[in-house]
């Protein structure tokens, strides 16, 4: 699924944020990505979504090598990736429905098509119940919940969460990985970013450390 070989990522006038990363992912399975703050996790995953460049070294996606995509390219790219951020990012003027069928609208589906599958992807976060509610009148947790749901709307083939569970506490961040967990079992190949060593130790996957832009 993802290959990297000896990439390495920095910045203009920056120290290295990544160097001589070399590790596979295989389809369809569950892996964390940990390390400090400032370790590279997030340039990491936006070397895999194409948000990023790398300076030097290849990745592999699906048998493609993904640092050599013209910049028309990467559209086709992202939609068989699925992204969950930490802050959300919904639009607080659009209805939660609507939030979910954006990633479906953009690519040209009809409206209606996308509704039916937003409110599919809801059903599967539980909350069908709050389609036509504004972001803004959902907790943390839910708010959460639709991202996931905007991610996985489109059936991607890799998930990609980066620190999903940081402004949750506990038991909510439990059912934020059960809900990863699932979306595995449905054949997603799910890459998390996380500091969060309490939930890694509890439901234990294979990991990939970084430390100051190295593999450990």
């Amino acid at each position: 699924m993802i290959r990297f070989a000896n990439v390495s990522k920095a910045y203009l006038g920056g120290k290295p944020a990544l160097q001589g990363l070399t590790f596979h992912l295989p389809v369809g399975s569950m892996t964390y990505l940990t390390g400090h703050s400032g370790a590279g996790k997030s340039t990491l995953l936006k070397l895999i979504m194409g948000m990023e460049r790398a300076n030097g070294g290849q990745i592999w996606f699906n048998g493609h090598d993904i640092t050599r995509l013209s910049p028309y390219e990467i559209p086709f790219l992202r939609r068989q990736i699925g992204m969950v951020h930490q802050d959300y990012r919904l639009l607080p003027e659009r209805s939660v429905v609507d939030n979910v069928a954006l990633p479906l609208i953009i690519t040209g589906f009809h409206p209606k098509d996308a509704e039916k599958y937003a409110l599919a992807a809801l059903d599967r976060v539980g909350l069908r119940d709050r389609a036509n509610y504004l972001p803004v009148h959902l907790s943390g947790g839910e708010q959460q919940r639709v991202d996931i749901a905007r991610a996985v709307v489109h059936k991607p083939q890799l998930l990609l969460a980066d620190e999903p569970t940081g402004n949750l506490d506990d038991k909510l961040s439990m059912d934020i990985f059960n809900l990863f967990e699932e979306f595995n079992k449905l054949g997603m190949t799910v890459l998390i970013a996380t500091h969060n060593l309490g939930l890694i130790q509890q439901k234990p996957k294979p990991c990939l450390v970084l430390e100051q832009g190295h593999l450990r």
